[in-house]
This record gives C-alpha cells, sequence and structure tokens, in this order.
C-alpha cells in the first residue's frame, strides 16, 4: 500500500546493520515514480555519535571506527529538503530550499536502493549511503562530493559499508548526463514546491525507531 502523504515517516539511514542516521520526514507523495519526502529545517533526527558526542566527520575514520557511540535524539539543522527516491534506484534526489522556501540547489545522493517498509503507526525507508555525492546548481554547474571520504574509507574493507566503489562512481556518472542538458528531474520541476500549510513539525519518535533494518 502507498504511504499517504502528510505521513511521519523515519529516513533510516545504515552502516551494515547498524543505525548512524534517521530524520523524521513527512511523506508528499508515493506512486509508481517513487516516493517523495519532505525534510524541514528544525525536524527530529536520530542519529550515532560517540560517547563524547563527536560525528563521523570530526575524526579520522581510524578513530571512528574504535571509538565507543551511543545513539541520540537530535534535531535536523540543515536546509529544508525535499527528497525523491526513484523506485528501485541507486541513487536519490534532493532539492534544497532556503528559510524562506527559496530553491538553492540539487543534490544527488549515490545509495543502496531504499527498502519501504510499515509497522502500525510507524513506517519508514531503510538505506545505506554510499558516502560519494553531487552538488547541482540551479544554473546546471556541478562538482563531485565527499570523494575523499570514499577514497579514506576505502583503506578499511573490514568495517567499510561499501563493497564496490566502481558501480557507485558509475551510477553518479550515468546521472551526469541528464544534469548537463537539464533533464528529468533537474528541468526546474519541483523547485517552485511548498509544504503544505497545515503541516508542522512531527513529533519524535522515542518507541520503534530501532527496530531491524528492513531489506528488500
Amino acid at each position: 500500500m502507498p504511504l499517504r502523504p502528510g505521513r511521519p515517516v523515519l529516513h533510516r539511514h545504515f552502516t551494515h546493520e547498524t543505525l548512524v542516521w534517521a530524520p523524521l520526514t513527512r511523506v508528499v507523495s508515493d506512486d509508481e515514480q517513487g516516493t517523495r519526502l519532505w525534510l524541514a529545517t528544525g525536524s527530529p533526527l536520530i542519529r550515532e555519535v560517540t560517547v563524547a558526542g563527536d560525528g563521523p566527520r570530526d575524526m579520522p575514520f581510524a578513530d571512528w571506527i574504535d571509538t565507543p557511540k551511543k545513539i541520540i535524539q537530535d534535531v535536523y539543522r540543515g536546509p529544508h529538503c525535499l527528497k525523491f527516491n526513484p523506485r528501485g534506484a541507486a541513487y536519490s534526489v534532493w532539492w534544497l530550499f532556503d528559510p524562506s522556501l527559496t530553491f538553492r540547489a540539487w543534490y544527488v545522493n549515490l545509495e543502496e536502493p531504499s527498502v519501504t517498509w510499515e509497522d502500525g503507526e510507524l513506517a519508514g525507508i531503510d538505506l545505506t549511503d554510499q558516502d560519494l555525492d553531487i552538488w547541482v546548481w540551479p544554473d546546471r554547474r556541478w562538482g563531485w562530493k565527499d570523494e575523499d571520504e570514499l577514497e579514506e574509507r576505502l583503506a578499511f574493507p573490514d568495517a567499510y559499508w561499501v563493497p564496490d566503489p566502481d558501480a557507485v562512481w558509475a551510477q553518479g556518472r550515468a546521472i551526469v548526463p541528464a544534469i548537463e542538458a537539464g533533464a528529468w528531474p533537474f528541468d526546474g520541476t519541483w523547485t517552485d514546491f511548498r509544504p503544505p500549510a497545515g503541516w508542522t513539525i512531527p513529533d519524535p519518535v522515542t518507541e520503534g525507531w530501532d527496530r531491524p533494518r528492513e531489506r528488500g
């Protein structure tokens, strides 16, 4: 069954079977084309940090692997974001908006194909981020992002969650022609998106967020 518009959904990111990042979003649409989610600045966020409160980008990956960690309830402080997960695709495309809801950029997030689940009052979308990303500006200039993280972490294959970096790079390169041509989804569609006026920030999820990862 499709997820109904407006429903809160946990967008859960895993490394192997470990939950590391899960903002609470709302469903914009869910159909044969894919799933659109709205992530508003200030939304509840569950994330993994060290016992001291540091994130994975606060230290070399070699140190992160061996540092004790915990899960905390936090708040998403990034830009407003419309996320589109094409059905079965190994990437998602994000439309980034500033506080006035002016469109600022696209962001291509390379990731394992996501899996949707529904469990009573709780629903989620589970995936693994593959680190490499693409920035796309409104004039279709673009650039790779986090290729240094991908390279650094590949040196630790027993701990890293990206088994085939060549496939990740190939998926990214396959998207570039659409960017440069201004083709879907970089043709201006949804750059004027506005969430419904009645939508508020969802309440934090305090139970069930730690259910086992769903796999297709």
